[in-house]
C-alpha cells in the first residue's frame, strides 16, 4: 500500500518569474459505502448490512451536530468541523460594515483534522492515517486499487484534506 503521487507544474509563476513543479496526489478510485461496510463487517461480528446501518446513522448524527454549529470529534480518527468560505460575492473582499455581513457572502464545507498526538515539546508526534504512509511516484502503467473508479486522478481537491469526507 502507497499513496500514488504525479508532478504537476503551477500554472503561476512564483516570486522569481519561475512556473515551480510540486507533487500531486493520484486516486486510482473510489470505495463506496457498501464497501467499506462489507470489510468493517469482516473485522466485527456484525454483518454487512448492520455495519453500513450504523454508517449512515453516524452521517446523520454527525449532520445534526455539525449543522448545530458543533465540532464532532471521533476518537482515533479525528474532527469534523463546519466552516465558511468566502465565495467571491461582492468581489469576496467582506463588506463595509459589521451590520452588512451575512451568510449569503460564503459558502458552507465541512473541514477535517485528522486525531493527532503531541510529543512534550508540543511538537506534533503522529497524525491519524497519515504518518508513516508511504508515497511513491505514479506510473501511468500502473492500474487497479481496492475501489472502482476511472482511474482518472485529475480533481480540483487532489485528494486533500479540505474535501468533504461525508460526500
Amino acid at each position: 500500500m502507497a499513496v500514488l503521487y504525479k508532478t504537476v507544474q503551477s500554472i503561476l509563476a512564483n516570486k522569481a518569474g519561475v512556473k515551480v513543479f510540486y507533487p500531486r496526489v493520484v486516486l486510482k478510485g473510489h470505495v463506496s459505502t457498501d464497501q467499506i461496510a462489507r470489510e468493517i463487517s469482516e473485522y466485527s461480528s456484525l454483518s454487512k448490512g448492520d455495519t453500513k446501518n450504523v454508517i449512515d446513522n453516524l452521517v446523520r448524527v454527525l449532520t445534526t451536530h455539525l449543522q448545530s454549529s458543533e465540532s464532532v470529534t471521533l476518537d482515533g480518527f479525528g474532527t469534523f468541523r463546519m466552516a465558511m468560505k468566502t465565495n467571491g460575492k461582492g468581489n469576496g473582499k467582506g463588506v463595509e460594515s459589521a451590520d452588512k455581513v451575512s451568510a449569503a457572502q460564503a459558502t458552507m464545507t465541512v473541514r477535517f483534522l485528522p486525531c493527532y498526538t503531541k510529543n512534550l515539546d508540543r511538537t506534533t508526534a503522529t497524525r491519524s492515517m497519515v504518518t508513516g504512509v508511504k508515497c511513491i511516484p505514479y506510473e501511468t502503467s500502473q492500474a487497479g486499487g481496492s475501489g472502482s473508479g476511472d482511474g482518472s486522478g485529475s480533481g480540483s481537491g487532489g485528494g486533500g484534506l479540505d474535501e468533504n469526507p461525508l460526500g
